[in-house]
């Protein structure tokens, strides 16, 4: 299967053009425009080069908000109550944190300096959201993403105390289920977020639900 190259139009290929690790197109710009229609159709740019890589998985991970799994661990964390929940109010620190994280088996970020200014672009315009936890005035952890419609696409998070993102993403998941958000994209798979109760679906199944929701 050719890679597809793209240029200045804002123009994707199929999903099902896609390899097997989901790799569907490399190219063009980061613009608002572009990113916009890449998230809406399910696809997202994932690179640590000079060069967008633009992914549509098959299959896609998932958490349905209604499907939250919350440990006793976690439930007795909440109830100590020594964090605080807040969202929309450190957008830029928080894709900062998440840009500076260290995570095992990966030398780098995929946040580039240009991801970076486009998702706070989309921030200023009310695409991109973040949620925070707080332990008093410090921000200990959070993440990011993009809400169109009944899904939200999840980005990134960071923690800098233990459980801290767990906190703000658990928290963060009831407030969208209580909105009306149906479908929260994880895009890959990890065992962090298969135990807060993410799965996988088709790809063909995620772009249905994504044109009946957004």
């Amino acid at each position: 299967m050719p890679l597809f190259t793209l240029d200045n139009s804002l123009w994707f290929p199929p999903l099902s053009d896609a390899d097997e690790e989901g790799l569907l197109a490399i190219g063009g710009d980061l613009s608002i425009d572009r990113l916009l229609i890449a998230y809406k159709h399910g696809i997202f740019p994932w690179f640590d080069g000079p060069v967008p890589l633009w992914w549509s998985p098959d299959p896609r991970f998932v958490l349905f908000p209604t499907n939250i799994k919350v440990s006793k661990s976690m439930e007795q964390v909440i109830k100590k109550g020594d964090y605080r929940f807040s969202t929309n109010t450190a957008f830029k620190q928080v894709i900062a944190n998440c840009k500076n994280q260290k995570r095992e088996g990966q030398n780098g970020t995929w946040i580039t300096p240009e991801l970076e200014t486009s998702f706070n672009q989309l921030h200023d315009l009310g695409f991109a959201v973040s949620a925070e936890t707080w332990l008093g005035d410090k921000l200990v952890g959070g993440l990011y993403g993009i809400r169109m419609g009944k899904v939200f696409f999840g980005e990134s998070m960071f923690a800098h105390n233990s459980n801290a993102s767990k906190f703000a993403f658990i928290h963060f998941v009831k407030l969208l289920a209580s909105q009306g958000v149906e479908l929260i994209d994880c895009q890959v798979y990890t065992a962090h977020l298969e135990s807060l109760g993410a799965e996988m679906i088709g790809r063909e199944d995620f772009a249905n639900k994504l044109s009946q929701l957004i």
